[in-house]
């Protein structure tokens, strides 16, 4: 299978990291912080050198504050409903994942919050002056991704980074699609809270996420869920020192090895090399469907601008219809659909139907991308 839906899950993995998996799952799997025996505290080791490697990585202020979640979206969940009291207003964008959109709607929805949704620009980029005009009296958080799963539009964080940080909010960031791709220093871009999952560009397996609690968040966050720390069993509620008060329950620490395996092959690569190799591929797809009759492209045409994702539709071929003819007729794997980003989609023109998404790996091959095109010719011809 020619695989070019990494934006969801990346695959295939570099060879250590399943090299890992098997080497921990066959030597080390007990419970970390659980006992006193070797394989335990071997677990236990095995996480805390994951956060001073995510520390160093990220540029986080202590390893501590790295929270080990079930995913991106367990961490979303985390951030927004840990730091967020009733009567708070929120401000957001329509370029959001439901991970961001659904949590915020629903608080909304049950008269707990209000809430802004910011409209990003045709090309998916979202303007510091549209979120500082969209704060009041009352807003705490400012939550948005940092760039776009449908349009891979990179959004200009630092600077409303800046802006709310001199408006003493918090700023909850979703680096879903950048996390190993796109340079992150949590310090220089005042980010407050910072959530990402193992599993895509950080290559790690499903099942892992991770969560940043910066320092002016740490007071105000209440933990998701309570249980064994492995470390404190005498308090009768969540001890409060981090990382265990937001890590209730046995962690994935396969998982988790997994994950930094993932962040060794982002480090040997380097994440602007690994963000460049897939921009320039959906930039030769890009180039050939503007060539191609009934295609419409989405996205900034700035590749600076974008990581490596695009969206695409036909005029006459449904993208659902599309994809399923690429997935069962010529082996390659799409996503078409609505991207779990129903707001966006709207924005563009594209909802209900979506748009097909492509987005390559650093394992993707020129000939894949060749074979891509070749097979969108043959689909379309005639049509």
């Amino acid at each position: 299978m020619i695989y070019l839906d990494n934006a969801a899950t990346s695959y295939p993995k570099p060879p250590t990291v399943y090299e890992a998996l098997d080497h921990f799952a066959r030597h080390a799997l007990a419970n970390p912080g659980r006992a006193g025996h070797k394989m335990a505290l071997a677990a236990e080791h095995t996480l805390d050198n994951a956060r001073h490697r995510l520390n160093r990585f990220f540029n986080g202020r202590n390893p501590e504050r790295w929270i080990f979640t079930l995913n991106g979206t367990d961490a979303l969940n985390i951030a927004i409903k840990g730091v967020l009291r009733d009567g708070d207003h929120v401000v957001t964008t329509n370029v959001e994942h439901n991970s961001v959109s659904r949590p915020l709607v629903a608080l909304a929805e049950a008269g707990r919050i209000t809430l802004t949704r910011v409209s990003a620009q045709e090309d998916g980029r979202v303007e510091p002056a549209a979120i500082e005009a969209a704060l009041t009296p009352r807003t705490r958080l400012v939550a948005m991704t940092h760039a776009s799963n449908v349009l891979g539009t990179i959004q200009p964080i630092a600077e409303i980074g800046r802006l709310v940080r001199c408006r003493d909010l918090l700023f909850l960031v979703d680096a879903a699609q950048t996390a190993g791709v796109v340079p992150i220093d949590v310090q220089a871009l005042c980010i407050d809270l910072l959530a990402f999952p193992g599993h895509k560009a950080m290559f790690g397996p499903t099942g892992t996420g991770v969560l940043y609690v910066g320092p002016r968040a740490e007071n105000l966050i209440r933990p998701w869920r309570e249980g064994g720390t492995g470390g404190d069993s005498s308090s009768p509620t969540q001890p409060r020192e981090l990382p265990y008060y937001l890590e209730g329950g046995t962690p994935n620490v396969l998982g988790i090895a997994g994950l930094i395996a993932g962040l060794d092959f982002v480090e040997e690569r380097g994440p602007d090399h690994l963000r460049q190799h897939e921009v320039s591929l959906c930039e030769q797809v890009r180039h050939a469907l503007l060539d191609m009759p009934g295609f419409q492209v989405f996205g900034p045409a700035d590749p600076s601008l974008r990581v490596g994702t695009l969206s695409f539709r036909h005029e006459s071929i449904p993208a659902g219809d599309l994809g399923a003819i690429l997935d069962q007729s010529f082996d390659i794997a799409v996503r078409p659909g609505l991207h779990c980003a129903p707001y966006i989609h709207k924005a563009i023109g594209t909802y209900p139907e979506g748009t097909v998404r492509i987005s390559p790996g650093p394992f993707t091959t020129q000939e894949q991308i060749d074979r891509l095109l070749a097979a969108l010719r043959e689909i379309t011809a005639g049509v």
